[in-house]
Formats: structure tokens, C-alpha cells, sequence
């Protein structure tokens, strides 16, 4: 056990993040073993999804994701499970116009500057 209250600290933090390491790596075995379970659609999206979080986390390096991901997408095409397109959510029309006209009222004509002889 330290003594120095700088050890200690480091200590306390040390244990958060390995918890939080924790949870998150098994959320990857978790959503992967389903997968394998029971392929589908929804199991392989979560499961990318789960591997790319830990990638931004820096838990995993960004090569051992792709290849496990290439892996699933694998699996997944020999079990036979379409991969449907994801339409992106889109702003409605009479949105846009609304952020069109703001951003033309927010537009003030400059100064004109006059020239000194």
C-alpha cells in the first residue's frame, strides 16, 4: 500500500480504469459470442460496434479490430446473413429551409469602407 498521496492517487485511478477496460472488452467478447451464437444483421452490427468503440478507447489497435471484423463479416456470409444498407437519418425539409433562413438573417452585410484621399 503506498504512503506518498501521489502514489495513492495514481492508485485509485490505476483501479477505474481497469475496471472501465473491463467492461468494455467484455462487451466486445459478449457481442462477438453472440454473434457466433445466433448470426443475424443486428448481432454483426452490434459487434462491430462494440469493436470499434474499444478502438477509439484505445484498448485494441486498429488492425486487430479490422481483422476481427473481416473474421465476423466472414462468419457472418457463411451463415448467410444479408447485410442491409442503414439509410442516414436526415434532417426534414421544412428543417433546412429554417436553418437557411437563420443563416441568412445572421448574415449582415459588411461596411462599406471609404477611401481617404
Amino acid at each position: 500500500m503506498p504512503i506518498i498521496k501521489s502514489a495513492v492517487k495514481r492508485m485509485h485511478q490505476t483501479e477505474k480504469r481497469r475496471v472501465k477496460n473491463e467492461k468494455i472488452k467484455h462487451a466486445v467478447k459478449n457481442s462477438s459470442k453472440a454473434f457466433a451464437a445466433k448470426p443475424s444483421f443486428v448481432s454483426l452490427r452490434k459487434a462491430q460496434s462494440e469493436l470499434d468503440k474499444a478502438v477509439k478507447k484505445g484498448l485494441i489497435k486498429k488492425n486487430t479490430a479490422a481483422r476481427r471484423k473481416a473474421a465476423i463479416y466472414k462468419a457472418g456470409k457463411a451463415a448467410g446473413v444479408k447485410l442491409e444498407k442503414v439509410a442516414k437519418a436526415t434532417k426534414p425539409v421544412a428543417a433546412k429551409k429554417q436553418a437557411e433562413v437563420k443563416k441568412a438573417v445572421a448574415k449582415k452585410p459588411a461596411a462599406k469602407k471609404t477611401a481617404k484621399k
